[in-house]
């Protein structure tokens, strides 16, 4: 071999005469240059191709920017939810009114009736006066003031916001050639008092009327009335707004398997609709139907260790099954169900429930699971077949990035997680993407003053924003109220 030659990188022939290629710093022969020339103009010919498809793309979009974009579907798309949310919302606020103003006139009428029965008295007896006559006349003034502008009904805007807000943020860089648009959300930034107040039992462990025992699931009608699996007395109890006691509407005879008794009730909701609650009633293996009319209790789904009940606007149950780790909804009238959330092992690991507890529905159907044993908040989108951690899910633990054995859940329509901390004490607020929460009451210790909780179990909100949670070791329902 001779010293003066190279070997060339195709043939691996050594030749006297060969040629650099700066683009791969590769020497060749004279004939695998030319070829590997050959190869680049191939390769510059499929770049060519791959530029003028992309310029068709853009002449595409430049044709259906104004309706078919990626951008303006997701804005078609937000605006149908929200005019849905709005006439759900106008439908419900319309049925209250008509309901309210039938009350309201029937009670005005029947004013009307005595105040006519008393005239023609004062007709017939023939003693009046003048005072008499203009005391009759203010009383019907009143009365007509009254019925056309009514005192006792009206309309209350909620500075809350109600429907997400989307802006469309465009920002420019790279010499102006790169537009980005993108969807901001605004949080729900609302606040509560530190101190609660005590709004049903706080009289210590008992089964009187002015007491609870171990208080899990909790309900709130729109007249801010609470309803209570008062677990330890194996009843649920209605705690109307502002009373000292409340009224066993479920488990009148005590503890048992009778549909008039119950057996460690883990959760309550009510349907004001159809005046119904729907009872999980744990330690029996049923979910039970109540009605608040007629005192009469139907079963609806047998052998379930049901731990929370929910529905969603279609009217369809969830169930949490603590034994089988899963989550099932339920039609009413049908004996199958539908598996939802579930702990099978055979999924991945992420998605497995070990010890579900309470399951929020939001307006989407995507449906929340407090994963107790997992220390997380979980959630199915509408039809996914495995769940995403929301919450917590960095093990037991106090930071602001961990839960411990989380029980009570409620998202608000902003989409944050309000999650009750069993383990710690307090109550958490996430927010879907966020590395760690925030406290938003409790977290003070565990102790029975009025800012602090000891082993909170479920949660709810009023029409006004407050903040309802059972104090379960407390034997107690707080109240904390929302600052504007």
């Amino acid at each position: 071999m001779a010293t003066d030659t190279t070997q060339c990188f195709k043939c691996k022939k050594y030749k006297k005469i060969t040629y650099l290629c700066k683009g791969c710093s590769n020497e060749f022969c004279q004939t695998d240059l030319i070829e590997h020339r050959q190869l680049l103009n191939e390769q510059l010919d499929g770049i060519i191709n791959d530029y003028d498809q992309f310029r068709q793309t853009i002449n595409q979009h430049e044709r259906n920017s104004q309706s078919d974009s990626l951008l303006m579907r997701q804005i078609n798309e937000w605006e149908r939810k929200s005019m849905q949310r709005i006439q759900q919302t106008a439908d419900i606020c319309r049925k209250t009114v008509l309901e309210q103003t039938k009350t309201f006139v029937h009670a005005i009428g029947k004013n009307f009736s005595q105040l006519s029965d008393q005239i023609k008295e004062m007709q017939k007896e023939e003693e009046y006066n003048e005072i008499d006559l203009n005391e009759l006349r203010r009383k019907l003034k009143a009365m007509t003031d009254e019925l056309n502008n009514p005192s006792t009904i009206s309309l209350r805007e909620d500075s809350q916001p109600f429907i997400t807000q989307i802006s469309v943020v465009v920002s420019e860089n790279y010499n102006r050639q790169q537009i980005v648009a993108q969807f901001q959300t605004f949080k729900d930034r609302s606040k509560f008092r530190a101190t609660g107040t005590v709004v049903a039992g706080g009289n210590g462990c008992g089964n009187q009327l002015n007491q609870l025992s171990c208080p899990t699931g909790i309900s709130i009608d729109r007249k801010k009335n609470i309803f209570i699996a008062d677990s330890g007395n194996n009843r649920v109890v209605e705690w109307r707004c502002c009373a000292s006691v409340g009224e066993i509407i479920a488990g009148r005879n005590g503890r048992g398997k009778g549909t008039d008794q119950l057996k460690g009730p883990s959760d309550v909701i009510i349907d004001e609709t159809n005046h119904l609650i729907i009872i999980a009633d744990r330690q029996n293996g049923r979910v039970i139907r109540s009605s608040l009319d007629q005192n009469r209790e139907h079963i609806l789904i047998h052998n379930i260790d049901c731990y929370s009940v929910t529905m969603d606007k279609q009217g369809f149950l969830y169930v949490s099954d603590w034994k089988k780790s899963d989550v099932t909804r339920w039609k009413f009238g049908e004996n199958h169900c539908e598996l939802v959330a579930s702990g099978d092992r055979s999924m991945r690991e992420i998605s497995q429930l070990d010890g579900p507890s309470f399951v929020f529905v939001d307006e989407d159907e995507s449906v929340y699971v407090s994963d107790i044993r997992n220390h997380r908040v979980m959630k199915w989108n509408k039809n996914a077949r495995e769940g995403i951690v929301v919450a917590g899910g960095n093990g037991n633990g106090i930071n602001l990035n961990q839960l411990s054995y989380p029980r009570g859940l409620h998202i608000s329509s902003c989409g944050e997680i309000y999650v009750t901390d069993y383990g710690n004490n307090r109550v958490m607020r996430w927010r879907e993407g966020d590395l760690r929460g925030e406290v938003v009451v409790g977290g003070n210790g565990e102790g029975n003053k009025l800012n602090q909780l000891c082993e909170p179990e479920g949660l709810a909100f009023d029409l006004d924003g407050n903040l309802y949670v059972a104090d379960g070791d407390n034997h107690r329902i707080m109240r904390f109220d929302r600052i504007f």
